[in-house]
């Protein structure tokens, strides 16, 4: 390779004035020095960049929303950070049904330009992660048992590979490839520059609810989600938070894609549990729901985190809730959380071989993380997320690839299931350098694997 290519877009180095802020993440805990950063405002931007990364041997990291949630993901000391989030464009079609979104633009912007045009797109809890980064890796979200996962509604995509050059990925282009960007991790195959998403109306009315307990009654509120919410009706989508006892908050929310009589009579199993101190259940426009499910919130957090996440296939025993209280009672943290999301319906329906995402078998998502702002709290807390790890395991399977942790042994494994193998052989096929290498990318394939079979 030539070492003539030039970094374009808005290029910052440790001594510009604008450093310390292009450093700065959503969760200070993942923050590192990184010798440049490329703001890239178009694909030739990212391409050069990754060009230039190559000629002079630079670790690569890319990023969109700088939501990462574990060190190394989206940056390195030493390396190049891409990011594209200024490339922010998106063009609907509503007569094909079809959006097509830069990878800068964050869920929240986006999820609220389109309800603005009677469109309705998957959304999370988190307005200011990047769409870049969640459609990659699956992409759960409180319609999924509607809409299906982010990734489920992904139609193409373009992406600059390892030697900077642009492919496109659909099912009759690199379809391989259009398989793994489906559940398959951010950053592991190239850097995708823009999404072709499905679109479908937005329903007139959303209905949507609140329900908060005393936080001592989480032992029947959590046995009593989990049994009703994996098979409620499917226009049904809720989360039970439950935060650390020192913050004493204990709530479930949820979005109904009808109205407000019939949401009310699917949520009296919830409402009829212990003693609520507050239930709200109201009718709203989808503009409204989205504004109470991702209200705007902060760009940077000044709270370090670490989180674990897992899947569940079958109701927790007593044991296992148990296991979530005594983290609970342990986590001092303000924003310490057990955080639940249900499963099934459009999620569920998609074979698990069909997409590289996985998990279609679950009732629920869990993940727990614990919080902190004094660096000497650090091992504490990692340690206490870990050690509640290994007393769920006998109820919980896998992990979420966007919340990840890096304490997991065979994370191939367990974020990818038996996927983990293809996706190695698309890696080798697309990267076999291994230039996207990060502390948990995946790894390509040997390329001598069918000689030792033979």
């Amino acid at each position: 390779m030539n070492k003539n290519t030039k970094l374009t877009g808005t290029v910052i180095y440790p001594n510009d004035p604008e450093y310390q802020q292009a450093r700065m993440n959503w969760n200070p805990f993942t923050n590192a020095f990184p010798i440049v950063f490329v703001f890239a405002h178009q694909d030739e931007d990212v391409a050069n960049a990754v060009k230039w990364a190559r000629e002079n041997n630079v670790p690569i990291r890319m990023r969109s929303g700088r939501h990462a949630l574990a060190k190394d993901f989206s940056q390195t000391n030493g390396g190049i950070v891409i990011d594209t989030s200024q490339m922010r464009n998106v063009m609907l079609d509503k007569t094909q049904g079809i959006a097509t979104v830069q990878a800068g633009i964050r869920v929240g912007p986006l999820v609220r330009m389109l309800a603005q045009e009677g469109v309705l797109a998957p959304f999370g809890d988190s307005s200011t992660v990047g769409i870049g980064g969640i459609s990659t890796g699956g992409g759960i979200t409180v319609i999924q048992r509607t809409a299906g996962l982010i990734s489920d509604n992904i139609l193409a995509a373009t992406i600059v590979d390892a030697n900077g050059e642009m492919l496109r990925a659909s099912e009759n282009e690199n379809p391989d490839l259009f398989w793994a960007i489906r559940g398959g991790g951010g950053g592991n195959f190239g850097i995708i520059t823009s999404y072709t998403f499905t679109i479908r109306p937005a329903p007139f009315q959303v209905g949507i609810f609140e329900i908060i307990w005393p936080w001592e009654q989480l032992d029947r509120v959590v046995d009593v989600w989990q049994r009703w919410s994996p098979s409620v009706d499917e226009r049904l989508g809720t989360i039970l938070e439950i935060f650390s006892k020192a913050n004493g908050l204990l709530r479930s929310q949820g979005i109904f894609l009808g109205p407000k009589a019939e949401l009310e009579k699917l949520i009296m199993p919830l409402t009829d549990v212990g003693s609520p101190i507050k239930v709200l259940i109201n009718e709203v426009t989808l503009p409204e729901a989205i504004e109470f499910w991702a209200p705007n919130e902060p760009l940077f957090d000044n709270q370090n985190t670490t989180w674990s996440s897992a899947w569940v296939e079958q109701i927790l025993p007593t044991e296992g809730i148990n296991s979530i209280r005594s983290f609970l009672e342990k986590a001092k943290g303000s924003e310490s959380n057990f955080f639940f999301l249900n499963s099934g319906g459009a999620m569920n329906r998609v074979p698990p071989e069909d997409t590289a995402f996985f998990w279609r078998n679950t009732k629920y998502y869990m993940e727990w993380d614990a919080s902190w702002t004094e660096e000497a709290e650090t091992q504490k807390n990692i340690k206490l997320v870990e050690q509640t790890r290994i007393q769920l395991q006998p109820y919980i399977t896998g992990s979420y690839v966007n919340v990840p942790d890096l304490n997991l042994k065979s994370y191939g494994q367990e974020y990818y299931g038996d996927n983990f193998a293809r996706l190695r052989k698309v890696k080798a096929k697309y990267d076999p350098e291994n230039i996207f290498k990060f502390i948990q990318s995946i790894p390509p394939a040997p390329v001598c694997d069918h000689w030792q079979k033979n």
